[in-house]
């Protein structure tokens, strides 16, 4: 099989060596790590973070009593940037992920749902309970 001279990166290579890509991941890490605390605060207990399955991916599993949630955490530079930063289409993503993982973090008769927390500086977290409805 012939090389080729100048094979284009894969696309994990590519977002790898983007500067503007990194600092937003560095900025969703430190989101994500805030969001686990704030849960911690309210009695939550964090079973998992950034889960990934066929479906996508959820960034905390928590429980609380009987209780677990998928949620799905956004970080923004503005507290105004933060109403755009959720849809219907990522939150139907992140219900797929829940359903593929609840047999390994939900028990026999413990509720689930989805739910979001947004993050900007200089805000408390938002946490948005139980934000998907099919």
């Amino acid at each position: 099989m012939p090389r080729l001279n100048n094979p284009s990166p894969s696309p994990s290579r590519k977002r790898e060596g983007n500067p503007t890509r990194q600092a937003a991941e560095a900025s969703g890490r430190r989101g994500e790590r805030l969001a686990g605390w704030w849960l911690r605060l309210k009695g939550w207990r964090i079973l998992a973070r950034r889960v990934r399955t066929p479906a996508g991916e959820v960034d905390l599993v928590a429980k609380k009593g009987n209780l677990v949630a998928f949620v799905e955490v956004k970080t923004r530079k503005t507290a105004a940037e933060l109403d755009f930063a959720i849809d219907e289409r990522r939150l139907a993503r992140v219900a797929a992920a829940a359903e593929y993982l609840m047999p390994s973090y939900a028990d026999p008769g413990d509720d689930i749902r989805v739910d979001v927390i947004l993050i900007a500086p200089g805000t408390r977290p938002r946490h948005i309970e139980n934000a998907w409805l099919p």
